[in-house]
């Protein structure tokens, strides 16, 4: 296999409206062992509701700004250096815990979970598709959870 550099800003890249998505290794590149993503955040900026993984653990290292996270009942921020361990069969969730942009880089292991991003995106929107997304790839969301993640830390989160 020839080496393989991706440059900075390179691969492509999807707007949540506060969550970014860029693709950087695909898992079948490592053969399915992992896949990378990396994630802007917009400041104060809620990622994901409430969520459970079934077959996937993520990993997630902090490049700049306050990366906050909830997962299981703890509460952590991490800042520049860190790395944040969200383990499948736990409830969690991640934000920017800060005023300046919060960037991170998550491992996911094994891969297949970058794609979940790409459908999200193609379909950005459409609840019933997102939906159909979450169980195609073994995620459960508690969508209920935005508005008290938001007011408990002082974030904001899209409307679909």
């Amino acid at each position: 296999m020839k080496p393989t550099i991706i440059f900075n800003g390179e691969g492509e890249s999807f707007d949540f409206g506060g969550l970014g998505v860029q693709w950087k290794i695909d898992g079948d590149h490592p053969q399915g062992r992992f896949s990378v993503v990396h994630h802007p955040i917009a400041p104060r900026a809620l990622a994901a509701p409430l969520h459970y993984h079934h077959n996937e653990d993520e990993y997630s290292y902090v490049l700049r700004g306050q990366l906050g996270a909830l997962l299981g009942d703890d509460v952590v921020t991490a800042g520049p250096g860190s790395w944040v361990f969200k383990p499948r069969g736990q409830w969690h969730t991640f934000w920017n815990a800060g005023d300046e942009p919060c960037e991170i880089i998550e491992v996911i292991s094994p891969a297949g979970f970058e794609n979940f991003f790409r459908e999200v995106a193609a379909n950005w929107g459409d609840m019933e598709k997102f939906a159909e997304i979450n169980k195609k790839y073994a995620l459960d969301m508690k969508f209920e959870s935005v508005p008290e993640l938001c007011q408990r830390f002082g974030l904001s989160f899209p409307q679909l």
